[in-house]
């Protein structure tokens, strides 16, 4: 299996940081990691890549149906 190693310190904590809450990652929660973390946009939008548009969710909107993926 191939294991992801984010570049950079501020992006690994927040990488470690979504991959331990509990629940759904959602555009929210990835902002909130950014901010958090203090991440660059180039480090937010791997997020994003990683956390929610790679595993399915496009949307945290409440009625879109979708909830987020688990983290």
């Amino acid at each position: 299996m191939l294991t992801l190693i984010p570049e950079g310190e501020a992006l690994r904590h927040a990488f470690q940081w979504l991959a331990e809450q509990k629940g759904y990652c959602t555009l929210q929660t990835v902002e909130q990691a950014s901010l958090r973390f203090d991440l660059t946009p180039r480090d937010e939008e791997f997020l994003l890549r990683q956390f929610v548009h790679h595993r399915g969710a496009t949307s945290d909107a409440p009625d879109s149906g979708r909830q987020g993926v688990a983290c």
